[in-house]
């Protein structure tokens, strides 16, 4: 009886130090996904700061011809992933990393300047709840959005802390990822963010998603949140304070 009580309390012993190991495991892995209108490659700041502090990161590449497509997309990177992995959104990457963000891979959820959808909600129908400033989007057509290229600097890239280039920017106007309008209009599934840890940076000069309708979805999903002065496209544009927020968020996973 005594021998029998010493081996379930070593057992014991082995499963808590195991299971204390396993949650202190450091989330390394850092999947960005960028957001309508526009290619992963506008995450390279980012990437950079990232990959010099000791994270693995990938970008993806999403076709932003359906919300399924891009989820799908997002999934495919996860797949490729070494342990536990934090997933970043902006924009309309929101809607991705909502529903990507419940493989049981992903430890976390950061959204930059990003929708939060609930269940049943698509991008239109939350946009509706708090209109955006900027009202240059044009479908073509054919069903796909483009934002007017003699728009596309104020409305997306110009940051009153810190503006992009307007060469850069005439650039990323010229160089536009249509989207199509069913990925806008798709509604959401269950969110990630239900039962899975979730940062959120509001753009508090954003033109293309309304500032306040960042604080309601932030809100809702109980994130935590760091507010910064800057229009939509403030990851690039000041990439040091995003990259600073997701460290922090992978840090927390890790503790």
């Amino acid at each position: 009886m005594f021998k029998k009580s010493l081996t379930t309390l070593a057992l014991s012993l082995v499963l808590s130090v195991y299971a204390q190991s396993s949650m202190a495991a450091p989330v390394k892995n850092i999947v960005l996904v960028h957001g309508a209108f526009v290619d992963g490659s506008g995450w390279d700041p980012v990437a950079r700061i990232l990959n010099k502090a000791g994270y693995k990161v990938s970008i993806v590449q999403e076709p932003q011809t359906s919300l399924a497509d891009d989820v799908a997309a997002t999934r495919r990177v996860l797949a490729l992933q070494s342990g536990k992995s934090l997933l970043v959104g902006h924009s309309y990457a929101g809607m991705i990393i909502s529903d990507a963000g419940n493989a049981p891979s992903v430890a976390g959820l950061v959204y930059i300047a990003a929708f939060q959808p609930e269940q049943g909600e698509s991008l239109l129908s939350l946009a509706k709840k708090y209109p955006p400033a900027a009202q240059s989007i044009t479908e073509t057509p054919d069903h796909f959005l483009y934002i007017k290229p003699e728009n596309f600097h104020a409305d997306f890239a110009a940051d009153f802390a810190a503006d992009l280039p307007v060469k850069e920017t005439n650039l990323l106007a010229q160089s536009q990822v249509m989207t199509a309008v069913a990925a806008f209009a798709a509604p959401a599934g269950v969110p990630a963010w239900k039962t899975k840890p979730s940062w959120a940076v509001v753009a508090t000069q954003d033109r293309a998603i309304n500032p306040e309708l960042e604080r309601f979805m932030a809100k809702r999903a109980h994130s935590t949140v760091t507010e910064l002065k800057g229009n939509h496209a403030i990851y690039a544009s000041q990439p040091e304070k995003i990259a600073a927020v997701i460290e922090k968020a992978a840090e927390s996973l890790s503790q």
